[in-house]
């Protein structure tokens, strides 16, 4: 699914203009990624919750030579799907 897509059906699931449900979804984009940004964690019970890992640096090899390389410390996003979402699914 797009994000056209999704907002078209954010739109009729809430009955909305699809302008209107569009400021919506990318209100929600921007507010997880600032959050996360600064460090924090949202959590939405029985959906699931986004934070931020911290992978540690690392030795790598590149697939193309196979000569070792260096991977640089990185934080990363993370979602975990909460109960509620796993049943809908399964």
């Amino acid at each position: 699914m797009t994000k056209a897509e999704f907002v078209a059906k954010v739109a009729e699931k809430a009955e909305l203009k699809k302008v209107d449900a569009e400021k919506a979804v990318n209100a929600f984009l921007e507010t997880v990624s600032e959050t996360l940004k600064a460090g924090d964690k949202i959590t939405f019970t029985g959906f699931g919750s986004f934070e931020v890992t911290e992978r540690a640096a690392r030795e790598g090899r590149n697939p193309k030579t196979g000569e070792k390389m260096q991977i640089n410390a990185t934080k990363a996003p993370k979602f975990k799907a909460g109960k509620g979402l796993k049943d809908a699914v399964a």
